[in-house]
């Protein structure tokens, strides 16, 4: 007997994981099918074999072997697996990776700001050079002077330095320093979340994926296969009963079965760790019908102890064409017993008799057969679930020998003795975690090798196909047929007519998930450019991971193969640590946008301040080592503190930016503007009128080596407590108010805030001439913190402007694309760009506000209405109470409308003798309660509110909070 393998060879070995058998190498190297997948992870080693054969002398020759092979390595011998020549040259040809979409934007950025900042700095030089020259030589008329060539030159040093320290404040150097933090501590975090980050940059990219591509086995489901449903003993259960309501006997036959008919390396071992699951060892079929024997209560082990494998009499192993495996015992008395598992349309075929409920054989005819197909296994496949059917034979003791090799023969006539229905569980986390990414705009699409029934049947389960649902399920085949023409040519234009609806791809090639997240991130459809995240854990995951933006591998259940091809590992293969990695990348995105905005606010502010001052005083209000020390603040511990924020589950509530959104919104620019405006008033301020406010000397005009003045210290301290109290306001960037929300959890921020405080006491109070300051009295210091304090009561006026009235403002993009991502996958927004949570307040506030009154005013209608038409109390209501809700349910007279008809007198004093006991409206039901609430008829119906002519106004819920 041989078992043919098709094995993967490689230079490194490969392992033989089990089975027993012969083997016949069919194709080694590229040939094999894990050298093709490895030619897509890196079709540059064709090209590398080119130019090595290129490179080879003429005058040598090769062997015939290693000819023909290097011919195979080109041409390739399978269409379906080996990428096409052109594919490979491009991929040759251009190998400069792409650049991330947070470090396209930062480069963007930073060349539009380091040209203003170059901009304003040489301006600043001219004009004070200009402004001097002007001054000294046509004002005051002052004939040029070799000896005062020295004297000229200082104050052109002077004004060099000016500039340069403009240019230094304009020039967001602290951006990179910004970036690399916030990727470090995101990655150093992450690994607390179970995401072991390979590639930095596949941190920040995450949080703008667009799609999920996911493998199912292992991914999506927990690859512990397990038996839920069963038809056994005549009876079809939906959940595994009891084992005492199966007969005793015919237990004992199935465990048997089961025993000695999977393959002895696989068994069911102990959790590693208290509480855990049970751990599966060997084929997964056979561990879900161990298990199962292990759900009746019985011992396996026990039954291979006593039929240890070299007591087998013979062994029909699994295969292709027989679907099903066979073993052979020998009794005592000499007869044999055969037990056989297999698809269970194959082998009930061969079943001609059934074990009954009663734990008896019957006879199992033709139609009975079609019957057990029509009402168990069909129902069970439709559930995704794989059935195998277990049955048994006996061959009585006899001179003659059965003959074994005729497996047409000794396969038949077989006893039915149960069908299983086998699932691979889904994760319990997994249908929250897509919901999760469904709500954050985010498309998850299984890619499996499954047939369709069980694929659907998974997705279903996990929420990526909700009933209703207009999306695609297709197969490999079908899908291959629809993306190429008649040449077999595969086109962009075909695959995008399918993947925006494209859900579960079953059946599908390694080759098949390679081309469709290509073709997604190639697609045009769109006009934004789709970020792809690929899962997966095998093998035939690789070309896929390598090729999508962001690749996900399992570490536990994931091979060599898969971690080497992707950029992040799951070391839990949860896949709601994917959700973790979403969000963590868009609070790295985020991080960036509030270093900005608060490094924006104090560039535009130093600058403008250094440049009007330079160009007004000759000198800037700013000294160089002052603005050295700014520069600091807002570059590094800025980056520690902004950077270091923790994410937040409303990360997670918006689509993603997608790669043409800015990085400065115009909520952000309203932030900048708005701060920059409160700050330049109050420097300005101080700079011309602070002498009379503190009555100080003026420090303007001063000479070139004046010592320190208290005017320009006040003007310097303000300056530096505005942008530490300003960098508060920047820990929020969508316009919410609460900007303390969430500090405690990031000690480093405080830290940073106390540290800058402490160290710019020193400075102001011991700094001294290097620092340009003098010490400041108790009364100055607290108007300082006034003013700096005034920051954060500023940016409560600022959040409190619309930014839609504003429409000068805009976004600090070239592309003004819109984020195409389908309206129906999150829920609408004015602006997908925008996220201003003060407008969303407001807006709120006015719809609560609005349909508090109306209802009161329902309700009050609703009284006068009943109270005029209906009640029959008219003349004990005063004029007073009419116009209370509340006094006319506090009558005591009036409460016996609440009162059942038996409690109420047949003629009640005060009303009419014609009047009904219950003093309601024909056809109102007056015993139930649920149409009653504090004396007010509420109509329970439509139907019953038309025939109620006197009541026309709609009844709703008195909580104005509601939102029905």
């Amino acid at each position: 007997m041989f078992l043919f393998l098709n094995v993967y060879l490689f230079p490194s070995g490969t392992h033989v994981m089990e089975g027993s058998g012969k083997m016949v190498v069919t194709a080694v190297g590229v040939s094999s099918q894990a050298g093709k997948i490895f030619v897509l992870l890196g079709a540059e080693d064709v090209e590398q074999k080119k130019e090595v054969k290129d490179m080879t002398p003429r005058n040598q020759k090769k062997s015939s072997g290693e000819e023909n092979l290097l011919n195979k390595q080109e041409e390739g011998d399978s269409v379906e697996m080996q990428p096409k020549a052109g594919e490979v040259e491009k991929k040759t040809h251009f190998t400069k990776k792409e650049k991330s979409v947070l470090q396209g934007k930062l480069t963007q950025l930073t060349v539009q700001i380091g040209k203003a900042g170059l901009f304003m700095s040489v301006l600043t030089v001219l004009i004070l050079i200009i402004r001097f020259a002007i001054s000294t030589f046509a004002v005051e008329k002052v004939p040029w002077n070799d000896a005062c060539a020295p004297f000229y030159v200082q104050f052109l040093v002077k004004f060099f330095i000016i500039g340069v320290t403009v240019l230094v404040v304009a020039v967001p150097e602290g951006l990179p320093l910004a970036v690399t933090i916030s990727l470090a501590y995101s990655v150093k975090k992450m690994m607390t979340d179970n995401n072991l980050v390979r590639h930095l940059d596949a941190c920040e990219t995450m949080g703008n994926a667009t799609a999920i591509c996911s493998d199912k086995t292992g991914t999506l489901t927990m690859n512990r296969m397990a038996v839920v449903q069963c038809y056994f003993a005549g009876h079809y259960h939906l959940k595994l009963p009891s084992p005492d309501f199966f007969p005793t006997h015919t237990v004992d036959l199935l465990l048997k079965g089961i025993a000695v008919n999977c393959a002895y390396t696989t068994k069911i071992m102990p959790p590693e760790k208290e509480g855990g699951l049970p751990r599966q060892a060997g084929n997964k079929t056979e561990c879900a019908l161990l298990g199962f024997a292990i759900d009746l209560h019985r011992d396996y082990e026990a039954i291979r102890r006593q039929f240890p494998e070299e007591s087998f009499y013979k062994v029909y192993t699994f295969n292709s064409v027989r679907k099903s495996m066979s073993t052979v015992l020998r009794n005592e008395d000499g007869s044999y017993t055969m037990f056989t598992k297999g698809a269970s349309e194959i082998v009930l075929n061969k079943c001609c008799k059934i074990v009954s409920s009663g734990g008896e054989v019957k006879a199992f005819r033709q139609v009975d057969s079609k019957a057990v197909v029509n009402s168990v296994i069909e129902p069970m496949a439709s559930e995704g679930l794989r059935t195998i059917c277990l049955a048994y034979k006996d061959f009585p003791a006899s001179a003659d020998e059965p003959d074994w090799d005729n497996e047409g023969q000794i396969l038949s006539d077989l006893t039915c003795l149960c069908i299983v229905g086998i699932e691979d569980p889904v994760r319990p986390e997994v249908p929250e975690a897509i919901r999760r990414c469904q709500r954050a705009g985010i498309t998850v699409r299984m890619v499996t090798g499954d047939n369709i029934s069980t694929a659907r049947a998974i997705a279903n389960k996990c929420g990526i196909l909700n009933p209703g649902d207009d999306f695609l399920c297709m197969e490999g085949k079908e899908f291959n047929q629809k993306i190429r023409n008649k040449h077999g040519e595969i086109e962009q234009k075909r695959i995008d007519e399918i993947w925006p609806k494209l859900r579960v791809l079953a059946r599908s090639s390694p080759t098949d998930k390679h081309t469709l997240v290509k073709g997604i991130i190639d697609s045009k459809a769109l006009d934004q450019r789709q970020v792809v995240a690929v899962t997966g854990d095998g093998t035939n995951d690789g070309p896929a991971l390598k090729k999508a933006d962001v690749g996900f591998a399992m570490g536990i259940a994931g091979t060599d193969v898969a971690k080497e091809a992707s950029d992040i590992i799951l070391t839990d293969d949860n896949f709601s640590s994917i959700v973790k990695a979403v969000k963590w990348g868009r609070n790295v995105y985020d991080a960036i946008s509030k270093f900005l905005q608060f490094q924006l606010t104090v560039n535009v502010v130093a600058v403008i301040v250094a440049f009007t001052g330079a160009c007004i005083t000759q000198d800037s209000p700013l000294k160089a080592v002052q603005m050295l020390w700014v520069n600091l603040i807002m570059d590094t511990f800025a980056s520690l503190a902004l950077a270091t924020e923790p994410p937040t589950d409303s990360l997670l509530l918006r689509k993603p930016y997608g790669r043409n959104k800015p990085l400065i919104s115009r909520t952000m620019t309203k932030n900048i503007l708005g701060h920059a405006i409160y700050q330049l008033v109050i420097i300005f301020t101080l700079l011309f009128t602070g002498e009379h406010m503190f009555d100080i000397d003026s420090g303007r005009d001063a000479p070139l080596h004046a010592p320190p003045s208290v005017h320009y210290t006040i003007v310097f301290n303000v300056f530096v407590l505005m942008q530490i109290f300003n960098e508060i306001n920047a820990r929020k960037i969508h316009g919410e108010r609460n900007v303390f929300k969430g500090v405690h959890k990031n000690p480093i921020f405080c830290g940073v805030i106390m540290g800058t405080v402490v160290v710019q006491i020193i400075i102001v109070q011991v700094g001294g001439k290097p620092f340009s300051c003098v010490p400041l009295s108790l009364e100055q210091w607290l108007w300082c913190v006034f003013y700096g304090f005034g920051s954060l009561l500023w940016g409560q006026v600022v959040t409190s402007v619309p930014t839609r009235i504003l429409p000068f403002l805009k976004s600090g993009r070239q592309d003004t694309q819109r984020d195409a991502i389908p309206d129906d996958q999150t829920e609408p927004q004015e602006d997908d760009f925008e996220i201003d949570h003060s407008e969303m307040e407001r807006k709120n506030s006015r719809v609560l506000s609005c349909r508090s009154v109306r209802r009161i005013k329902s309700q009050m209608q609703v009284v006068n209405s009943f109270r005029d038409n209906v009640c029959p109390f008219e003349s004990l209501e005063s004029p007073k109470s009419r116009s209370s809700i509340h006094n006319f349910q506090t009558h005591q007279e009036l409460g016996t409308i609440n009162e059942g008809p038996s409690s109420r007198s047949p003629n009640p004093p005060s009303a009419p003798p014609s009047s009904p006991p219950s003093a309601l409206p024909s056809g109102t039901p007056s015993t139930s309660p649920a149409g009653w609430a504090d004396g007010i008829a509420v109509d329970p119906g439509p139907a019953q509110a038309q025939r109620r002519p006197s009541v026309d106004v709609n009844l709703e819920p008195l909580d104005p909070f509601s939102t029905t």
